[in-house]
């Protein structure tokens, strides 16, 4: 079997990228990273997902981008906004270059597992303006992972896999659950509580409750 690093949030997005690398025959192996995030009930979350998965190794990376903040989910003196931002403009939720360290250190751990697969759960529909979470970030950085590892002396190519990127929440929610995602599992919400309990109003919250509400499933989420 191939394997596949799935960088895995906790959120309902990252847990479906990892069903998706599972039903195409990877062996699996899942990341998160405790970067100084409000809260650690996505970290929890990662946890269960991947045990729920069998993934073969579960890495938790100590990282604090909090020592710089730029985000309200990484400085607690900027507080998670409860209404979307404007169409023009990237959230205060956005966590600077956040997917361009995350997707090194992956490729990174990928260097020692002989892995040249990654799996991330970005988007262009519901991205929020992210612009770590557009296509033409993640073929750019495919290409720089393959010039900047052994992968190309050993004239091989990182593949960035993103099952996700054109698919609505709603689509999502309905592949997720014909390949048996549990997302009573997951935690989105950027101002969850210790408990993983949704606030219910942030951006995040509003999406993932469309989501299920279009895609006509139980919404499994536990709100506070």
């Amino acid at each position: 079997m191939k394997k596949a690093i799935i960088l895995l949030s906790g959120g309902l997005d990252s847990a479906t990228c990892l069903a998706v690398a599972k039903r195409d025959g990877f062996e699996c192996y899942t990341m998160s990273f405790n970067y100084g995030q409000r809260h650690r009930s996505e970290l929890d979350a990662s946890r269960r997902i991947s045990a729920a998965a069998n993934a073969v190794r579960h890495i938790e990376f100590p990282l604090d981008l909090s020592l710089w903040g730029g985000s309200a989910l990484t400085d607690f003196s900027i507080p998670v906004p409860k209404v979307a931002a404007k169409a023009d403009e990237v959230p205060i939720t956005y966590v600077p270059a956040r997917n361009l360290v995350f997707l090194s250190l992956a490729a990174a751990w990928g260097e020692t597992l002989n892995c040249r697969d990654l799996f991330i759960g970005v988007n262009d529909v519901d991205f929020s303006n992210y612009p770590d979470c557009r296509a033409d970030f993640i073929a750019a950085f495919a290409e720089a992972a393959t010039q900047g590892t052994k992968a190309a002396v050993a004239h091989e190519k990182w593949v960035v896999h993103t099952p996700l990127q054109t698919l609505s929440k709603a689509e999502i929610i309905k592949l997720g659950t014909a390949l048996g995602v549990d997302y009573g599992n997951t935690v989105s919400c950027y101002d969850a509580d210790e408990k993983g309990r949704a606030c219910g109003v942030c951006a995040s919250c509003r999406l993932r409750k469309a989501g299920f509400l279009e895609a006509n499933v139980p919404d499994p989420t536990h709100y506070r």
